[in-house]
């Protein structure tokens, strides 16, 4: 990412569909061809896996680090690709908020889609020699992730450690008889990720061909109740009942005063040391695959990450942790030619994390919404102490849209005195989206990344996430008329303007 370039941050979700979420079908080539037409060489998206409206959908706590979210199916490609026909989509979804996701009626829906287009299409499926390649390829995490989600479903959704100890430690004879009774339900969900990889993949391609690269998102850490941790119950560090002794999160920050308890387990780095790395190495490998670049989230973790006993109930009461990112991050690279990898570096940062990032050449975030404040003329968020190594964004999707932000209590008097400084101007509320596009554009930062709510100056309605706060997240979408060609033409005009163009 050496390059002047620049693109947009909106997830999949956020797009445009006519069935109540984001998907992989005509909005997302629609909005390929408005960052073509703005002259954008990057759409960042949020993690792809699986959600849950049981925990709020956020694409960061899934069943699955591998699997792909199944709502992100689209109706209109599966037609296309002969799994559906027309007359099969045609009005049987009620659209009723289109600036909003629907994820519980656009998951009841689609999966009624995908069972039927299972149901009808058994032979071609057998004869699919592009399904028995896809299984072959993904059996690291594929065959754990459908029998975990086969058993779910017969257990009504009950968490892998409080079920039958057989099921719970995967005793063999216990899991021949679920692969057995259970066997169409394993072969569906299987079907369900081929299905959402096919279309992934087919997008990316889409994209290639447009001259437009994908920033994906890795998280950290793993959900608890996942397939992942019920697969590899030794990489973590639970008890003897398979529960956390200790969760993630960070300490008190800018977020939050009694800082965020996540929740998930922690990994036991000795364990993974032993095995050379050889999970991180299958993730690694498996997200090279689906994403151009990747984010690392929360990368101080690969450092020293903040461990919380499982009792408590917030953060407050955690410690610091040394972790072995230089000996992981090396046999990576042992590995795989290339990382191309952004550090999100966000947080508590110390220098022995800024000394693993430079060790790699990894690239970290500015935060322009950040550097307005007491102290800017050392802020390492502020235009003029950026380095050309590095991701500069007006915001990412855990802050306030960039108007939300100034028209709310988070930019604070001083923030908005420190701007106007800045700027030697004061202006409205409603030009503070693009002066700070503006700023992000013209800095040395190689690549610039806009949210699409500051491309349309929208307010803080259309806030993405609220960290530490469970319910009410994620929702945002797009409508089509947003992706009009006036807003592509004033983007690409700064983007030319500033040498970010291809």
């Amino acid at each position: 990412m050496q390059r002047r370039a620049s693109g947009v941050l909106m997830h999949i979700t956020s797009l445009p569909s006519r069935f109540g979420i984001g998907d992989f079908g005509p909005g997302a080539r629609r909005f390929a061809r408005f960052l073509a037409k703005a002259a954008q060489s990057y759409w960042q998206i949020l993690p792809l896996n699986p959600t849950s409206t049981y925990i709020g959908n956020s694409p960061y706590s899934s069943d699955s680090a591998f699997a792909i979210n199944p709502l992100l199916v689209s109706p209109e490609r599966m037609a296309a690709d002969g799994w559906l026909t027309e007359a099969d989509i045609e009005g049987g979804y009620a659209q009723h908020r289109p600036n909003v996701a629907d994820y519980e009626g656009a998951e009841s829906y689609k999966d009624g889609l995908m069972r039927r287009a299972f149901a009808e299409n058994r032979e071609r499926l057998a004869a699919d020699a592009g399904f028995a390649v896809f299984c072959h390829d993904a059996d690291h995490w594929l065959d754990d992730y459908a029998l975990f989600r086969a058993i779910k479903r017969e257990r009504d959704g009950q968490g892998w450690a409080e079920w039958p100890v057989e099921l719970r430690d995967r005793r063999a004879e216990a899991l021949s008889a679920v692969r057995e009774r259970q066997a169409e339900e394993i072969e569906y969900l299987r079907f369900v990720q081929y299905l959402a990889f096919s279309q992934w993949r087919a997008l990316r391609r889409h994209l290639l061909e447009n001259d437009i690269q994908v920033i994906g998102d890795m998280p950290i850490y793993v959900t608890q109740d996942s397939a992942d941790v019920w697969a590899n119950p030794g990489l973590f560090k639970l008890g003897a009942d398979k529960r956390p002794l200790f969760v993630a999160g960070v300490p008190p920050d800018y977020f939050s005063k009694t800082g965020q308890r996540w929740g998930n387990p922690v990994y036991d780095w000795p364990a993974h040391e032993r095995t050379a790395f050889d999970w991180w190495m299958h993730r690694m490998r498996h997200n090279l695959d689906v994403y151009d670049i990747i984010r690392l989230d929360h990368f101080r973790g690969f450092e020293a990450y903040w461990e919380i006993p499982a009792g408590e109930a917030t953060a407050v009461r955690g410690t610091w942790v040394k972790a072995p990112g230089m000996e992981l991050f090396k046999a990576m690279l042992r590995r795989f030619p290339s990382l191309p990898l952004i550090a999100e570096d966000l947080g508590v940062i110390t220098a022995e994390v800024r000394e693993l990032m430079a060790a790699f050449g990894f690239p970290g975030m500015k935060i322009l919404q950040f550097a307005f404040g007491p102290g800017i003329a050392a802020n390492r968020d502020a235009p003029h102490n950026y380095e050309r190594n590095c991701v500069a964004y007006t915001g990412t999707h855990d802050n306030n849209t960039t108007l939300g932000w100034a028209r709310g209590g988070e930019a604070g008097p001083e923030g908005l005195r420190a701007l106007f400084a800045y700027l030697g101007r004061e202006i409205a509320p409603e030009q503070t989206s693009w002066e700070l596009i503006r700023l992000v554009m013209g800095s040395a930062a190689a690549t610039a990344v806009t949210p699409m709510q500051d491309l349309l100056n929208l307010g803080e309605g259309a806030r993405m996430n609220m960290p530490s706060v469970a319910k009410g997240n994620w929702g945002w979408r797009a409508t089509e008329d947003q992706f009009e060609d006036g807003l592509a033409a004033r983007l690409r005009a700064m983007t030319e303007i500033f040498g970010r163009n291809h």
